[in-house]
């Protein structure tokens, strides 16, 4: 297996893109299920948030692989593949470990330190879980992400400036407020992990009175009683939206929750001696907002593309640095562990082998010696099993080794061609590094491609390319020569 992510993010695709891409927690078991039905795709985990949407995958061979993932996103949101071509990036093998561990550091976050990525791949990785979506390889994945992010958060200050999605929308709410937002009336529409932080922050900010609206109203309560905000109905909605200089809108909703109508009715019932426009922040893909409420008199609408079009703000330079060096370190260690794992069938298969010939021997001197005891037998068997294990012990502890190394793979090429050994290898010799080297020879640096479709093994595929990035990173394993060609990547 090797790892393969397929996504679009606010740095490639715009909120258009991504809530049609959006997965909802209630349709991650189908798409779940979906990329585990291609025949490419042996395990997956889904994260879908306010500004990503990523597929991460245990795939059988690149092309193939590729094509499964990119058929069941187009699928999902109702478009052809080339749709989305120029919104999709491509990690593959060692760049799908680097990104992985860059989004749990929160250091491909629209606000560069952000913590609120590490629970939201929690999520999308306990959700996968429960579908048993993930195998060996992703569960390790996964893991360690949430390892390097949460030691990146702990050894280095990228979480000084490091703030949420939020803190940045109310930074730019304020600015239409003389730069702050304490004492102007909030409304917060959802009450999940996004509406809960944005609470949390309008009270640390001095905001208020602040009203939650949820349509599960208990919610709402729990909420409103534990920061002192009030709830308010659902259906008092558009009576709540005329009382207020703020709404952030953080829902899980599919279909858009604040209308033009809904709050051109509120403008007009909106006090004559309030002079300040209404802002509404729109958090959530798909959005909560209508963006024809935008046209509206008096209103300012941000939504992920207003803010992923603001100044970006982000740590010290040393803060990403040291946090860039610890994620380095971290996909080293994994590629390590990774290239250990990817001998033990071979070391398996060598021991199994040499248990066959052990069996068959002692059964064969069982036939020409019946005169042998129980207890004799028992002695020379014992002995033979020992002689075998100590003569395999040397050389499969070095074959571990030697397989953690760059190229390790080799060697457990040779054990496999020396022993005849029939271990499933579904790592194929034309890697994405080998082709990129053979056809995209001037590629600048970070092979950034303009036609995988192109590329043998994508059929029908439209380029998922222009925008697309195709990152090999470290390689996981050197080539290995082959007795056959046709491979799948």
């Amino acid at each position: 297996m090797n790892l393969l992510v397929v996504g679009a993010s606010h740095r490639t695709a715009p909120v258009a893109i991504l809530e049609r891409l959006a997965v909802a927690n209630t349709e991650l078991p189908e798409i779940l299920a979906r990329l585990l039905a291609q025949p490419y795709v042996g395990e997956a985990v889904v994260v879908s948030t306010c500004n990503r949407v990523e597929v991460y995958a245990a795939v059988t061979g690149f092309h193939g692989g590729l094509g499964d993932i990119c058929t069941v996103l187009a699928g999902h949101a109702g478009s052809a593949p080339a749709e989305l071509a120029n919104h999709l990036y491509v990690h593959y093998d060692g760049a799908a470990v680097e990104h992985a561990f860059r989004v749990a550091a929160g250091l491909d976050s629209m606000v560069v330190g952000e913590a609120q990525i590490l629970g939201q791949l929690r999520d999308a990785y306990h959700a996968a879980s429960e579908a048993e979506a993930p195998g060996r390889l992703l569960h390790e994945l996964m893991q360690q992400a949430l390892r390097v992010g949460k030691r990146a958060h702990a050894e280095t200050d990228i979480d000084r400036a490091g703030q949420s999605v939020v803190s940045a929308a109310l930074d730019l709410a304020a600015t239409h407020f003389g730069g702050s937002v304490e004492g102007r009336p909030v409304l917060v529409v959802g009450a999940g992990s996004m509406g809960a932080l944005a609470v949390a922050t309008l009270s640390r900010l001095g905001a208020g009175p602040v009203g939650i609206s949820n349509r599960g109203h208990d919610r709402a309560l729990r909420l409103a009683e534990a920061y002192g905000a009030s709830a308010v109905p659902i259906a008092e909605l558009p009576t709540a939206l005329s009382t207020v200089d703020i709404v952030v809108a953080a829902t899980a909703s599919i279909e858009p929750v604040l209308t033009r109508e809904t709050v051109a009715r509120a403008l007009r019932e909106r006090a004559a001696d309030r002079p300040d426009p209404l802002v509404l922040l729109d958090l959530a893909v798909p959005r909560d907002i209508e963006p024809a409420i935008a046209e509206l008199p008096g209103t300012v609408v941000i939504d992920i593309d207003g803010l992923a079009a603001a100044q970006p703000i982000g740590p010290a330079a040393a803060d990403t640095a040291a946090v860039t060096q610890i994620v380095g370190s971290e996909v080293e260690a994994f590629l390590t562990w990774l290239r250990g794992a990817d001998v033990a069938p071979t070391v398996a298969a060598l021991r199994a082998r040499a248990d066959e010939v052990v069996t068959a021997e002692l059964r064969r001197l069982a036939q020409r010696r019946p005169d042998l005891t129980d207890d004799q037998r028992a002695d020379v068997s014992h002995t033979v099993h020992r002689v075998v294990q100590r003569l395999l012990h040397s050389p499969t502890v070095r074959v571990r080794q030697l397989a953690a190394e760059p190229g390790g793979d080799q060697y457990a090429a040779l054990l496999r061609e020396l022993f005849d050994l029939e271990v499933p290898v579904t790592s194929q010799a034309d890697t994405v590094p080998e082709l990129a080297a053979a056809e995209l020879a001037g590629v600048p640096a970070g092979n950034r491609l303009t036609g995988l479709a192109g590329l043998p093994g994508l059929g029908d595929l439209p380029a998922v390319g222009g925008q697309a990035d195709l990152d090999a990173g470290p390689a996981l394993r050197a080539p290995v020569p082959r007795q056959q060609s046709g491979g799948e990547r």
